[in-house]
């Protein structure tokens, strides 16, 4: 289990996170959504211990993450926004170098490789330098080494950012099946839809602060299942309700252009935050 107390992280006099609780079970798909600027980039290094907290604490399994702690630190994989991979090495030699910077055996790092390689349906292109990859197959190759040392969590920064819907769909898939396997993943992303497909539970963040934390349809229904955009002037205004009858009675006595849609999280992110996600 994560579990974050009082987390907080300050730079001069900026606060980029500001004193988050939050408990994430052992195998749960977490996902932290919110806009560029939110905080989930600077919560995500520190959980990896890239940055270090300004006050508050994490724990792992109960016990204190902090640089020292070896064994704690190797529960955890993160997979960045960046592709930090040297573009004249090919597949195998990413996965080596890897592996023989935690000091693992040879043997053990190509016993993995392959296994890894066949899962991800990476096999027949892990000759080719990273410079020849598509954009997708770079972030397979980006959790196959992070999955390199069998972690217990998986931290993913915004994984499918700049990737085509057919990429996406796929890093998707593969994510799904990790956690399936019992991987406890933390995602960080501000797309609605891959939010909604893949976590159990969402918490909502701006500003540095968690506005609520939820299942996405238990988020939605308490704002309500059905959506009436009524278009105005000054721009689109959102009523909703939780009975389709009820929106579509609402939707009948507007004069003006109006539509009704399902409610999205993105309509309970403006509704706290007062902003759109994207």
């Amino acid at each position: 289990m994560i579990e974050l107390r009082d987390l907080t992280k300050t730079f001069d006099h900026f606060t980029a996170v500001d004193s988050l609780n939050l408990q994430i079970a052992t195998g749960e798909f977490f996902g932290l959504l919110g806009p560029n600027g939110a905080g989930k980039t600077t919560t995500i290094g520190m959980l990896s211990t890239l940055l270090l907290p300004t006050c508050g604490e994490i724990l792992i399994d109960g016990e204190l993450l902090t640089r020292k702690r070896k064994d704690i630190k190797q529960k955890v994989s993160v997979i960045t926004q960046e592709y930090s991979m040297r573009q004249d090495m090919d597949m195998d030699e990413i996965m080596e170098y890897q592996g023989r910077l935690y000091f693992m055996p040879v043997r053990q790092i190509r016993s993995r490789t392959e296994e890894l390689f066949h899962f991800a349906g990476l096999t027949e292109h892990r000759y080719k330098t990273i410079r020849k990859l598509s954009g997708g197959m770079k972030r397979k190759l980006m959790v196959c080494r992070a999955l390199l040392t069998e972690p217990e969590i998986l931290l993913l920064d915004e994984p499918t950012a700049g990737m085509d819907a057919i990429s996406r769909r796929q890093m998707w898939n593969l994510l799904r099946q990790l956690n399936e396997q019992g991987l406890t993943i933390l995602l960080t992303t501000h797309y609605i839809e891959e939010a909604q497909a893949l976590c159990h539970r969402v918490a909502l963040m701006n500003g540095g602060k968690l506005n609520d934390v939820d299942t996405p349809p238990h988020l939605i229904n308490k704002l309500g299942a059905y959506a009436v955009d009524e278009h105005q002037p000054d721009g689109i205004h959102g009523h909703f309700f939780s009975d389709r009858e009820q929106a579509i009675a609402y939707l009948s006595r507007l004069q003006g252009p109006c539509t009704l849609r399902d409610t999205t999280l993105e309509d309970v992110f403006v509704e706290q935050a007062g902003k759109r996600l994207s």
